[in-house]
């Protein structure tokens, strides 16, 4: 019998949640997805010492003030391993903007150009990128811009229907909503467990799901975050799914039956949802502790681990100038 991983390829696109170009290579997924986080664990890998140290070489003919070069830097090397990535997913690449943007419309759509300028700038034509981008109401209008511009957007750190109703109004290409940390907020403040069935980030995304193909939205609803393969296996059949390579590596030796939760044409009795403002955006967030929390819980972290990033590349800025 085919491993549950086959089964789930049979009705999900299957998308790797890594930076890690080894794991990529073994696993291989249609589309790959990174963040911070996971930039910050691959540039600490030796293997990929060279992607840093070619950046901090360009970075140092760059000219201008120091953490004006760290940043670039910073950003050179976020596209340097999405290129590599590019060279191992027939798929799309997602490449995060800064999370320090995450409430700056105008400076997410600038730093996208220039994330899609230097991947071009590589060869690499705008459909094989995903400009991922944290679902606030400033990130989804930069997202809004951008898809008209004809460059998709991966809207990242979802948590409430609120946000999926207004990437759906703004023709966003790709949502994520993250399923473990939905589960992480309800265990810790119910101080119970879930089963894959009852679990709040399942129902979640199900519900998400289920709305937007009621509604006719062509938005890619690809769930995130797992903290298990139970609650990827309850949601078989979703559009995408991206799953840590820990999670694919089990999913893999698994050769019990899979079953499809999720189907295109099983949503008739799915509640719609209208359209969404401004102020009931706003308010619904206000009014949904967990959502409001993990979504800045989630920025927090991944601007740390950006500021991480950066900092070991001001070392290696320094280690270079003082050997020349």
């Amino acid at each position: 019998m085919a491993s549950k991983l086959e089964q789930l390829r049979a009705m999900t696109v299957v998308v790797a949640d890594t930076g890690d170009i080894d794991s990529i290579k073994a696993l291989k997924p249609v589309d790959c997805t990174t963040n911070p986080s996971l930039l910050l664990k691959a540039a600490e890998m030796p293997a990929y010492d060279h992607l840093i140290a070619e950046a901090v070489s360009w970075g140092s003919k760059q000219g201008g003030s120091k953490e004006g070069t760290v940043a670039a830097i910073a950003d050179r090397l976020a596209v340097s391993f999405g290129a590599e990535l590019t060279k191992l997913v027939p798929g799309r690449v997602s490449t995060e903007v800064d999370a320090d943007l995450s409430f700056d419309t105008q400076a997410t759509i600038a730093k996208a150009h220039a994330i899609i300028a230097d991947y071009k700038s590589r060869g690499i034509e705008r459909d094989r990128i995903l400009i991922k981008i944290a679902s606030t109401w400033e990130g989804i209008r930069a997202a809004e811009v951008l898809q008209k511009e004809g460059i998709d957007c991966n809207l990242t750190l979802l948590f409430s229907k609120a946000q999926a109703v207004a990437c759906g109004d703004a023709g966003v290409f790709l949502i994520s909503p993250f399923v473990g940390r939905i589960l992480d907020w309800h265990v810790k403040n119910e101080g119970r467990t879930f089963t894959p069935e009852e679990d709040p980030g399942v129902i979640s995304v199900r519900g998400i799901y289920a709305d937007y193909k009621a509604r006719g939205i062509k938005t890619v609803v690809m769930g995130a975050s797992f903290r298990s393969t139970g609650e990827i296996e309850a949601l078989a059949g979703c559009d995408r799914l991206t799953i840590a390579p820990n999670l694919l590596q089990a999913l893999d030796a698994d050769q019990g039956t899979l079953e499809r939760k999720l189907s295109p044409d099983n949503h008739a009795s799915a509640p719609t949802t209208g359209k969404i403002d401004e102020r009931a955006f706003r308010w619904a967030m206000n009014e949904d502790a967990m959502a409001t929390e993990k979504l800045a819980e989630g920025i927090r972290g991944f601007a740390k681990d950006l500021g991480k990033l950066r900092t070991l590349i001001a070392k290696r800025v320094e280690g270079t100038a003082q050997a020349a």
